[in-house]
C-alpha cells in the first residue's frame, strides 16, 4: 500500500458536520514524522435520474504552521458575511426541501490536493486548491 494511502487511513481524531446534501469531515491525521495536520473534506451527494447517487469530494490539507492565519482569515470572512447579510439564509437552494434538476452531462469528479510530503513548501501545498466549489 502506498504511504499516502496508509496515512489517509490513520485518523487520530474526527468530527462530522452534516449540512443538507453536503457533509464536512474534519480529520486530524499524522505525518510520517508523527506530527499532526488537519484535512477538511466536503462531500456532496448527487442523485441521478435513475435514483442512483454519487458523491463529489473536495479536500484541503491544513498544517499547523498555517492554523493561526487560516483561523484569523476564516473568522474575518465569516464575520463579514454575517455583518453584511445577517444569519438568515436567503437562497432557496439551501432550504432542506429544495430540489434542482441536474444537468445530465455532469460528471463525477473526486479531487484531492497532492500528497502530504513534508518536503513540500507551505506555498506550494495550497496553490492547487480550487475554491470555486466552496
Amino acid at each position: 500500500m502506498h504511504n499516502n494511502e496508509m496515512m489517509e487511513k490513520e485518523e487520530i481524531y474526527s468530527k462530522v458536520l452534516r449540512a443538507g446534501r453536503r457533509t464536512y469531515f474534519f480529520d486530524v491525521r499524522a505525518t510520517k514524522a508523527e506530527d499532526y495536520y488537519l484535512t477538511i473534506t466536503e462531500s456532496k451527494k448527487f442523485t441521478n435520474d435513475d435514483g442512483s447517487f454519487h458523491y463529489k469530494k473536495h479536500k484541503i490539507y491544513l498544517y499547523k504552521e498555517d492554523f493561526s492565519e487560516f483561523n484569523s482569515i476564516l473568522k474575518e470572512m465569516t464575520d463579514y458575511v454575517i455583518n453584511e447579510k445577517g444569519n438568515e439564509v436567503i437562497s432557496d437552494r439551501h432550504q432542506k426541501d429544495f430540489k434542482k434538476e441536474y444537468d445530465s452531462s455532469e460528471t463525477t469528479l473526486e479531487t484531492e490536493t497532492p500528497s502530504t510530503d513534508e518536503s513540500t513548501t507551505a506555498e506550494s501545498r495550497f496553490t492547487d486548491i480550487d475554491f470555486d466549489d466552496i
